[in-house]
């Protein structure tokens, strides 16, 4: 996979895109930086960002699925929106397997199960990027069957893993950008196993694959929303923008070999 660079880099969000030039799939840049960083445990979601691993966005919006991911694919590991880390969080309200393991969110940012929705409450809470409808990405397929086990392109960290970043089955996980922090890892999905309480779908993020971990396992969490976010504009690059009378963005696409 290849990114070509188009303009410059601006202190002022203007959209960066990826995708594959002979397909439909991009992703829209959205916020402003610098990075995608902010605050750990106790902190606000209005605090400075932080390093953001080089991006310059908060948010970047699907096009094809219509969704928004965090920039930060590991944003738990420096915001848990006032959640503490370490600290059993009590058990989240319809996981009948809560009692039978601790709701905690490590300082990596990985994180039980129901510590992952813990969070995203928190996040939504604390009206992330202006938006409380913050949910983790779900293991069905785009028609909404599944979900389904091993490779799994049709979900929506299925796509995002083979379509979006072009990996291929197996691993390793080669292309990350433009997110940051995205862990050659599991992530959680937010779809319990059926026929198992005690597990819930994951997606492996070092080879492609799509299966069920228990409840109690410390997996990555990466919040997405339903739709385009539109992140207000600090005013300081507002007043910028207004002077130099608009500046140029950097756009980001896929090509293929």
């Amino acid at each position: 996979m290849v990114f070509t660079r188009a303009g410059r880099r601006s202190p002022h969000a203007q959209p960066k895109e990826i995708g594959d030039e002979d397909e439909s799939t991009v992703l829209v840049g959205r916020g402003a930086g610098p990075g995608v960083g902010g605050t750990g445990a106790g902190g606000s979601a209005g605090a400075a960002a932080g390093d953001g691993g080089g991006t310059d966005y908060q948010a970047y919006y699907d096009t094809v699925l219509k969704i928004t991911w965090t920039a930060d694919a590991n944003l738990a590991a420096t915001n848990t929106f006032g959640l503490a880390y370490n600290t059993n969080l009590g058990d989240y309200p319809g996981d009948t397997y809560g009692p039978s393991y601790t709701e905690q969110i490590f300082t990596d940012g990985r994180m039980t199960w129901g510590a992952a929705l813990w969070w995203i409450d928190a996040m939504n809470a604390a009206g992330y990027l202006g938006y409380t409808d913050w949910r983790l990405p779900t293991a069905l397929n785009q028609d909404g069957s599944g979900p389904d086990f091993g490779v799994v392109t049709g979900s929506e960290m299925g796509y995002m893993y083979y379509t979006n970043l072009g990996n291929g089955s197996g691993g390793p996980l080669s292309n990350t950008a433009p997110f940051a922090n995205l862990q050659s890892d599991v992530y959680w999905s937010g779809t319990e196993y059926g026929p198992v309480p005690h597990d819930a779908w994951s997606f492996y993020f070092d080879g492609g694959s799509q299966g069920a971990g228990t409840k109690f396992n410390g997996f990555y969490a990466w919040a997405v929303r339903p739709g385009d976010v539109a992140v207000p504009e600090p005013a300081s690059l507002a007043l910028v923008s207004t002077a130099l009378g608009g500046l140029l963005g950097v756009g980001w696409r896929r090509r293929r070999r």
